[in-house]
């Protein structure tokens, strides 16, 4: 079980089970509206510059491991892994 950092009707954001970094998910299936989209990334900026400070994160939007179900990982700056990940050092 990973940490589940906020949760509210539209979304949750938690840890990724594999890179360890924070991720907002969409509880709907699909890809949102822009403005939707936009409201769902301020709650992934939020987490993200509590742990990595305000310019110590970006965004990535690919769908990597579940191309049909809306997310996106805060990563630290210039890495991919989380710090706290097993695969940090790896790669």
């Amino acid at each position: 079980m990973t940490d589940w950092l906020h949760e509210d009707e539209d979304c949750w954001v938690a840890e990724c089970v594999v890179c360890r970094t924070p991720m907002v998910v969409w509880r709907t299936h699909g890809l949102p509206e822009p403005e939707h989209e936009a409201r769902l990334l301020a709650h992934l900026e939020r987490v993200a510059a509590d742990r990595y400070g305000d310019e110590g994160y970006y965004v990535d939007p690919e769908r990597r491991r579940i191309p049909d179900h809306w997310h996106a990982h805060a990563r630290p700056a210039g890495g991919f892994f989380d710090p706290a990940s097993e695969l940090y050092d790896k790669y």
